[in-house]
């Protein structure tokens, strides 16, 4: 991965980032107010040796230094500490109090920094001025041979411990920084981890993975709006929805212009992703290019297109294909050039239906009347409806919703097409977020999108070619 993709998965995940770094804050937060304030006190001891001259002087030196790095582990020990508990009479055991005892070397000197941590400060100050003493009596005592008067090596106090004006610890900004550098990073490695193990379709490259290469003839942007008004007929001409089905009627007419496609399956993966509104909207533009349209409610279990269109749905599909109707009377005026197929009443096997003669003969009867015939098909993976019609028809258009859909969903469906020898002509992609940013993920495989005049729709030079 690159820079670029980094940046998007960042992105498009800094809500996980911002939740995952507050997360980290509080938790700091919430650790720094419940902790036991604790206060430090330091003592500085002088370790010399006894010498004669300026040569010893220099070997005493490096004798010293050597020596209180040892002392330095003695400190620490809990022999110090069992002499301070003695001493001050303390009701703690000495392994307790060696554990907040610290000593420190400053390098090349004979400089030992003892320090002492506790709730208290005045006892803080004690107990590191206590330790102090009781360090250097004990070097005496450790450093002194049978026979001598004095030890060669000698511990004196130089900086008397003082009670700290402050809390050592907790440091509220250097936790909240901390925490919120942890946050940073453990936000934006979750979002990397969430990036790659989600499976949804976000781009044009995760629809190009999924279906072996298959266009993105459409991007239909989310629209509030579509909940009370799905037809692009209630807009007006300069709607951005409006216009992303003008794009996808264009980019229809051009995917193959040495074969001549009529019949297309509009389906999807599953339920939910838009495609019953993408089918009537696009033979809602169809229409209104001059082409004369008919779409076909191929979802006999669970129509919708006559609810969205406000036609009557006794009678339709099933009706002309049981020989109740004429394919002719079952015909339901939706607009200007603009006929549907209403479904009928739901029939107990919907698939036996769709694969009869008599549904080739609708087909074929449609083939000769309009220039453009829609099947509003079920989703292909819960049935195998739309796999049937789609090896009726000249190929299929496979709604995608972005960031819903999975690849699994997109590449199940392919496969299921593949199999019964239909073809999958390109992807609609739904509910995308409206931004530059998002639309260019969706660069569209035939791009011949246009901006409308200000007198109204117009059709372009490509499409006035196209029908001739």
């Amino acid at each position: 991965m690159g820079l670029q993709d980094y940046l998007r998965i960042f992105r498009d995940r800094w809500l996980t980032i911002c939740a995952t770094t507050i997360v980290a804050v509080l938790i700091a937060l919430i650790v720094t107010a419940s902790a036991t304030p604790m206060y430090k006190s330091s003592s500085r001891l002088f370790v010399t040796t006894a010498q004669s001259g300026s040569s010893d002087a220099y070997q005493g030196g490096l004798f010293s230094q050597q020596r209180v790095k040892s002392y330095a582990n003695l400190l620490t020990g809990e022999e110090i500490s069992r002499r301070v508990v003695e001493k001050l009479n303390l009701d703690e055991s000495p392994r307790s109090l060696s554990s907040r005892i610290s000593a420190s070397v400053q390098p090349d000197t004979v400089v030992l920094t003892i320090s002492v941590v506790d709730p208290s400060p005045t006892q803080a100050r004690r107990l590191a001025q206590a330790t102090a003493q009781e360090f250097v009596t004990y070097v005496a005592e450790l450093e002194t041979t049978p026979g001598k008067s004095r030890p060669p090596v000698k511990a004196s106090i130089v900086d008397r411990a003082t009670t700290p004006a402050g809390a050592f610890s907790p440091r509220p900004l250097r936790n909240l920084a901390v925490a919120l550098v942890l946050g940073l990073l453990a936000g934006c490695g979750l979002a990397v981890l969430r990036d790659r193990l989600d499976n949804r379709v976000r781009s044009e490259d995760d629809l190009a993975q999924a279906t072996n290469g298959a266009p993105v003839l459409g991007n239909i942007h989310y629209d509030k709006q579509a909940v009370r008004s799905p037809l692009i007929r209630d807009l007006g001409s300069h709607d951005p929805r409006v216009e992303a089905f003008r794009v996808l009627r264009t980019n229809l007419q051009f995917i193959n212009v040495d074969v001549a496609h009529k019949v297309f399956v509009i389906t999807s993966a599953v339920p939910g992703e838009g495609k019953s509104s993408t089918a009537c909207n696009l033979a809602e533009s169809l229409a209104s290019a001059g082409e004369s349209v008919l779409l076909i409610e191929g979802d006999l279990r669970r129509p919708r297109a006559t609810e969205y269109l406000g036609l009557e749905n006794a009678v339709g599909v099933t009706t002309v294909l049981v020989g109740r109707v004429s394919f002719g009377q079952a015909l339901q005026r939706a607009g200007d050039g603009f006929d549907l197929l209403a479904s009928g009443r739901v029939p107990p096997n919907p698939a036996e239906l769709l694969q009869s003669t008599a549904m080739l003969t609708v087909l074929h009867e449609a083939r000769e009347l309009y220039d453009v015939v829609l099947i509003d098909a079920p989703p292909l993976l819960p049935v195998t409806d739309a796999a049937v019609l789609a090896t009726e028809s000249d190929g299929a258009l496979l709604v995608v919703r972005h960031n819903s859909t999975s690849r699994d969903q997109v590449g199940s469906s392919l496969a299921r097409l593949e199999s019964v020898g239909a073809r999958l002509l390109g992807t609609i992609v739904t509910m995308s977020p409206r931004s530059r940013r998002a639309s260019s993920a969706y660069g569209y495989g035939y791009g011949y999108g246009y901006e409308p005049d200000s007198g109204g729709e117009q059709d372009t030079d490509l499409e006035r070619v196209a029908r001739r």
